[in-house]
Order: structure tokens, then sequence, then C-alpha cells
């Protein structure tokens, strides 16, 4: 039989290796990627939920980001393997909040966290639009803001 379980609604995690172009003249990643790994790791855990990019645009609305906050706590280098895990932290009214930890894997230490505002827009004139019902639902484990 086929595992049909849905991912944790609030909490998604990955793993990958530091690549080279990601590393700045420092030694160390460059600031500007953690906001990078954190949107794309957002961006996967939306997917894997079945409310991705496709599902918003369907609806003629898209997730655009309102605010980064970024705390960094030690670098990650050259071929580090990191562990990123997101948490939704909140969803409701125009917009969701998600808290991204960054650690090196190899002993869990951590090396930054961001935390993000999206907002929720109609595509065709930019405007903040409540998210869909059905969005903050599959969401429920998490207080509406």
């Amino acid at each position: 039989m086929a595992d049909t379980a849905r991912p944790d609604p609030v909490q998604f995690s990955q793993r990958w290796r530091v690549r080279t172009y990601e590393v700045d003249e420092n030694g160390h990643v460059n600031n500007a990627v953690y906001l990078q790994w954190a949107e794309h790791l957002s961006a996967e855990h939306a997917e894997a939920m079945g409310f991705g990019r496709e599902w918003a645009l369907a609806r003629g609305c898209a997730w655009l980001i309102r605010r980064h906050e970024i705390t960094y706590h030690l670098p990650a280098r050259r071929a580090d393997e990191i562990e990123l895990t997101v948490r939704v932290i909140g969803i409701g009214g125009v917009r969701g909040r998600r808290h991204t930890e960054v650690r090196r894997a190899a002993d869990g230490v951590l090396l930054a966290e961001v935390t993000s505002e999206w907002v929720y827009v109609g595509v065709a004139d930019g405007r903040p639009t409540r998210v869909p019902a059905e969005l903050v639902k599959a969401f429920s484990p998490v207080v509406g803001e």
C-alpha cells in the first residue's frame, strides 16, 4: 500500500552541501545566500503540502516577501553539510510567517536563523488578498495571526 501521509504542516527540513559559488571572499557563505536558502526551503515545503506556486497562480495569487530578519551565529563554509528546518509560525489574514534554522549537520550547531514574513497578493494588481481558508486549514496546527 502506498504511503499517502501528508508532510508535517508546521515543519519541513532538508540537507545539502554548501556549494563553492555560495562562498564569498571571506571564506564563508555569503550573507544573501542564507535568505535564498530560507526562500527555497519555504517554497519546497509549500510544494510538498500541495500549496506551491502553481496552486497560488491558479487562484490568481502569489506569495511575496515583505520582510526578512536574520541572525548570524557562526559561518557556514564550503563543503559543509547543512540542515535547514523551516517552521510555519503563523498564517492568517493576508500574511504567513516562517522561521528557518540553518545548522551544521555534523554537530547540529546553529549557524543562522531567518524569520520571514510573506504576503499573499493578487497577481493582477499586487494588492494583499486574504489567504484562502483551505490553506489556513491545512496549517491548522498553527495559531492564526
